[in-house]
């Protein structure tokens, strides 16, 4: 085990979290730097609420922490939604990655959040479809949020 100079963050349970600050695309920025708020590692919205929150920040042009809160409903869904909710989640971190600049990284998610959401049927079939067009022919980032935010 290596020393580090700053401690890992965990949890009472002992599981890593991380408490550094981020900017709006969710990037981590050094520890005394003044970050954007974000989802609480606790975060378990339910469904109507993860939905709802999640078209929020994309609306704000924040795809990251959609996906934070997409994400928190993953964790705490039932056994068979939680493809859904991953994919979902993965989706929102595609549309991070074409924010940052990766259109690579953002096509690879597009596919495997379309592949998992693509069996829940409608509505997520049409938002599946859209994820999948953007994996193959990007959008500006604004663009891809606005048309994914839409079916979301």
């Amino acid at each position: 085990m290596t020393d580090h100079p700053i401690p890992r963050d965990r949890d009472p349970e002992g599981r890593p979290r991380n408490r550094r600050p981020r900017d709006a695309f969710g990037r981590p920025l050094p520890h005394d730097a003044q970050g954007v708020e974000r989802v609480p590692d606790d975060y378990a919205p339910d469904a109507a609420e993860a939905l709802h929150e999640a078209r929020r920040l994309l609306g704000e042009g924040r795809p990251f922490h959609a996906h934070e809160v997409l994400e928190g409903r993953w964790k705490t869904s039932p056994q068979e939604e939680r493809e859904l909710w991953q994919g979902l989640a993965q989706i929102c971190v595609g549309l991070t990655h074409l924010q940052r600049g990766n259109p690579r990284g953002a096509a690879a998610l597009f596919t495997r959040g379309a592949t998992r959401i693509s069996p829940y049927g409608p509505p997520y079939k049409k938002l599946a479809q859209a994820a999948q067009s953007l994996a193959e022919t990007p959008k500006t980032p604004e663009e891809a949020i606005s048309t994914i935010k839409h079916l979301l």
